[in-house]
């Protein structure tokens, strides 16, 4: 069965897919699990599928069984979001949907993100960090490839970048530390995250 959701001007399934044709997939399987026609686990399953995919023909049985999405713009496959601290301790860790740009701030507070089981809504992503007078810390999953443009005012940061699977998630690292601290890390340290079940 093929999807209305790709029509590639040739028709042909065999045509090698494009990041937009990827996109446009997400959008459709995103905006499936805010109405509930997905779970998060199906949603995530199906993603992953999503972004491996190498064919438009590979992509069409993803969603062949969800409606079009209904916004002119793609649905809500790539929400921004924010997550702050103030004058405060945060922790974000387990299942959850991260947005296509995530701001994360910390003011005089600690601020923790665990991305290692969060739902990413694409290939990649932007963190647009801050911390002042603050620390930040970022655990990526162990294949995403880290892209650091962070800057440091009298601040302490560390990043670990570079390679990470062919096929896993970009996320790009974006923002400043002014007298504050920023880590991203793919390494597991004693954040003091809650116990998982």
């Amino acid at each position: 069965m093929t999807s209305s959701h790709l029509a590639p001007v040739s028709g042909n399934p065999a045509l090698r897919a494009s990041d937009a044709d990827r996109d446009r997939v997400a959008s459709v399987l995103a905006e499936a699990l805010a109405t509930g026609r997905l779970t998060s686990v199906e949603h995530a399953d199906r993603l992953e599928a999503t972004y491996g995919a190498v064919t438009v023909g590979e992509l069409a049985p993803i969603i062949h069984d969800l409606p079009e999405t209904t916004t002119s713009t793609g649905g809500r496959s790539a929400p921004n979001q924010e997550v702050s601290a103030v004058f405060s301790k945060v922790v974000r860790s387990g299942r959850w949907i991260a947005g296509r740009h995530t701001k994360l701030s910390s003011t005089f507070g600690a601020l923790i993100v665990d991305l290692s089981d969060a739902v990413l809504p694409g290939r990649e992503i932007t963190l647009e960090v801050t911390s002042l007078f603050g620390k930040l810390i970022i655990r990526v999953p162990e294949n995403a490839y880290v892209i650091d443009e962070v800057s440091a005012l009298f601040a302490k940061r560390g990043i670990s970048g570079g390679v990470g699977a062919e096929n896993g998630p970009v996320i790009r690292v974006t923002g400043k530390a002014t007298f504050g601290k920023i880590i991203v890390s793919r390494a597991r340290t004693d954040w003091n995250l809650p116990n998982r079940p």
